[in-house]
């Protein structure tokens, strides 16, 4: 006996896919890229609608820096939660840049791969490498990681 549900997902055939993240401090964006006719969503909503407004040219950049041509036949759907506005905006286009190398890697070519990587670390490193980068957790004896209370001899 099989199910009528284990029927349709043997039919059916499997759809060009790749799952990647993007991080920046506490913020985690989560694409997930597929065969498509050219969609950028982030939490539902087109990428166009990004606020803050004028950091919304930064989540474009992947797409800027390599053309629309290449973002053509790819749907990206991206969900954000953590940090704040700004490191929510770098997680998105760190996990954009990061998407599409993944998906040439697995569904095009080595070569285009490369060409893809070269372009994005030229321009900026962080939409593939994420930054270490930390707030510094505060300690006794002052009001912050690295200031002390004042001191006083009388």
């Amino acid at each position: 006996f099989v199910s009528s549900k284990e029927e349709i997902t043997a039919t059916m055939p499997a759809s060009q896919s790749v799952q990647v993240f993007g991080k920046k401090k506490t913020a985690t964006a989560c694409a997930f890229a597929k065969q498509g006719r050219g969609l950028i969503k982030v939490n539902g909503q087109p990428i166009e609608l990004i606020e803050p407004e004028p950091l919304r040219l930064k989540a474009f950049e992947p797409v800027l820096v390599l053309g629309q041509e290449k973002f053509a036949n790819l749907d990206i759907r991206i969900r954000v939660k953590g940090g704040g506005m700004t490191a929510q905006i770098y997680a998105i286009r760190a996990a954009i840049a990061k998407a599409i190398v993944a998906y040439h890697a697995k569904y095009v070519d080595e070569s285009s791969k490369n060409e893809l990587r070269k372009t994005l670390m030229a321009y900026d490193r962080n939409l593939l490498v994420s930054d270490p980068r930390r707030c510094e957790p505060k300690k006794y004896g002052g009001r912050s990681a690295r200031s002390r209370f004042q001191k006083s001899y009388r």
